[in-house]
């Protein structure tokens, strides 16, 4: 899978905290964690957007498998915050 690259930066406290994360073993890298973060801010962004008309965890995978694969279009993702 080709991934784009993203640089990021973040407060030093932040970054302490994604290496406890990861020597913690929960995580396998940094970037792990911050793919893991991104996720769960678009999935978090759907709630409530997402009709409730069948097997809704069925649809949250659906959701996560289809973000992991797509580039994400960060405009896109602010617009269902309005």
């Amino acid at each position: 899978m080709v991934m784009d690259t993203v640089q990021v930066r973040l407060a030093h406290g932040i970054v302490n905290k994604i290496d406890e994360l990861v020597e913690t073993g929960i995580y396998s890298s940094r970037s792990d964690v911050l793919r893991d973060a991104v996720r769960r801010l678009v999935l978090d962004k759907l709630v409530g957007v997402l009709q409730d008309e069948g097997d809704s965890v069925k649809e949250i995978r659906e959701l996560r498998k289809k973000l992991s694969k797509e580039k994400i279009d960060l405009d896109e993702i602010n617009k269902l915050a309005d």
